[in-house]
Order: C-alpha cells, then sequence, then structure tokens
C-alpha cells in the first residue's frame, strides 16, 4: 500500500492499534491466569476491561471516518506478546515470574503510549479534535497503567524477586 497523505497514514496507524488492543484482550486472561500475587492478577483483570473500553473507542473513531478497523495484524505487538509468552513458559520462581510479566507488560504499555500519543497528534493536526480527545484519554489510561505496573514492582514485586519470596502479598 502506498500512503500519500498523513490522511491515510493515520487511519493505518489506527489500524494498527485496533490490531494491537485486539491481541492484546487475548492476551491479558493467560497473564491473569499465571499471576501469583493477588493485586497483579487483579491489575490485569481491570486492564482487560480497560483494553475493551480502547477497542471500543477506536470502533467509534472507525465508524466517524466511515472506514474499516480492519488492516494487517500489527507486528510490534504480536513481537512483544511472543517475548511474553517464552517469559510465561520459563521455569522460574512466582515472583520471578510476576517481575518477568510486569517487565512484558510494561513493554506493551509503552508500544500503546507511542501509538496513541502519535494518533492524537494526527488527529490534531487533521482537525478531528473529538478523535484526538478519545486517543488522548486512552493515552492516560495506558500511562496510568504503566504508572500502577512500577509501583506494584517496587512496592514488592521485584522486591520478593530479589529476596526469594520473603514477602507476604503473594496470593495462597
Amino acid at each position: 500500500m502506498k500512503l500519500e497523505t498523513l490522511q491515510e497514514l493515520y487511519v493505518e496507524e489506527l489500524r494498527d492499534l485496533y490490531s494491537a488492543e485486539n491481541q492484546i484482550l487475548k492476551a491479558l486472561p493467560k497473564m491473569a491466569e499465571k499471576a501469583n500475587f493477588d493485586d497483579l492478577r487483579q491489575g490485569f483483570e481491570k486492564h482487560l476491561d480497560q483494553t475493551k473500553e480502547h477497542v471500543a473507542r477506536l470502533e467509534q473513531i472507525f465508524d466517524e471516518l466511515e472506514q474499516s478497523p480492519k488492516g494487517t495484524a500489527c507486528e510490534g505487538m504480536e513481537g512483544l506478546l511472543k517475548e511474553g509468552e517464552k517469559m510465561m513458559k520459563e521455569d522460574a520462581e512466582p515472583e520471578v515470574l510476576d517481575a518477568a510479566m510486569i517487565s512484558a507488560a510494561q513493554r506493551v504499555e509503552h508500544y500503546e503510549m507511542a501509538g496513541y500519543g502519535t494518533c492524537r497528534s494526527y488527529a490534531q493536526l487533521l482537525g478531528y479534535d473529538w478523535a484526538a480527545k478519545l486517543l488522548d484519554q486512552t493515552l492516560e489510561e495506558e500511562k496510568e497503567t504503566d504508572k500502577k505496573l512500577s509501583e506494584l514492582a517496587m512496592s514488592h514485586i521485584n522486591v520478593d524477586a530479589a529476596t526469594g519470596g520473603q514477602t507476604a502479598a503473594r496470593a495462597a
């Protein structure tokens, strides 16, 4: 496909985000199931609900643009999720596995933040202020998820991974 205008690039970038979000929808339940700490599991479950909202917002934008959200699969997200799946299959201590899943989840969040920030800028330049607001709302939620993952990591999960599981926060 030849991209000749910012409008065409914008739509392709939105399709990439749509593909990425749908891939995440499939990955989050697996991550929640593998999580050993209750608060990490709950965080993945909450983010699953948020991700459903992110997909709905993108669908709203596509409806307004009278474009299909379907396109090629987001290869960047495929790679990040494959790496995360590989980590989840490792023979690791529970607290180390949770630390690895936080690492993988933060890579995903940063990829999404880059995509949403870019699309928000394109929407602003193209005069789609309504879409820019939706994209910004999602961007802020992705930033908040990343912040919560960092807090979880530093509050006890990474500490447990470093000390061999001495924190009592792990699920029974």
